[in-house]
C-alpha cells in the first residue's frame, strides 16, 4: 500500500485527485505495473489509477489476464474500475478508504463479488485506511 500511496502523491502533482495503484505479480512483491489518476494531465475520463496500472501491467506480462496477480489501490475502486478489474481477471484487490459516493466494491455496491459474473477476486479492504483516506481529505479541503 505505500507504493499506491507514493503514486498518488504523483496524482497531486498533476493538479488530480490523489489516487494510486499497483499490481502485484503472482509472488506478491513485483511490481508490474503502477499508475495514479491522471485524468486532469491527460483529458482522458479512463485514466484512472488502477486502469492504467491495470494497461501497464498487461503490457508487462504480454497479455490481458492478470491471473495470480494482486491489484492494490489506495480508494475502493469505482464502477468503471470494477469492471476492469473482472475483465482482467486479477485475483485479489486490495484497497485503503472505502468509498460511499462511488464504490463498488463493498460499500456502495459490490460489482467485484457479483455472482452473476464469470470472475469474482477476492477483497481486502480497509489495509491503511485512515492514512489513504487523509491524502484525499487534504486534498479537497485545499481545494
Amino acid at each position: 500500500m505505500r507504493l499506491a500511496l507514493d503514486e498518488a502523491e504523483l496524482a497531486v502533482r498533476g493538479g488530480d485527485v490523489p489516487v494510486g495503484a499497483v499490481v502485484l505479480a503472482p509472488d506478491g512483491t513485483t511490481v508490474l505495473g503502477a499508475g495514479h489518476n491522471e485524468r486532469e494531465a491527460t483529458g482522458d475520463p479512463t485514466a484512472h489509477a488502477e486502469v492504467l496500472a491495470i494497461r501497464r501491467a498487461a503490457a508487462r506480462l504480454g497479455g490481458w489476464r492478470l491471473t495470480d496477480c494482486t491489484l492494490v489501490v489506495t480508494l475502493e475502486p469505482c464502477t468503471m474500475c470494477a469492471g476492469a478489474l473482472v475483465q482482467s481477471r486479477v485475483d485479489r484487490v486490495v484497497y485503503g478508504a472505502r468509498d460511499e459516493k462511488a464504490g463498488a466494491a463493498g460499500s456502495l455496491w459490490d460489482v467485484v463479488r457479483d455472482r452473476r459474473l464469470n470472475h469474482r477476486p477476492e477483497v481486502v479492504e480497509g489495509v491503511l485506511a485512515a492514512e489513504c483516506a487523509g491524502v484525499l481529505t487534504e486534498f479537497f479541503r485545499d481545494r
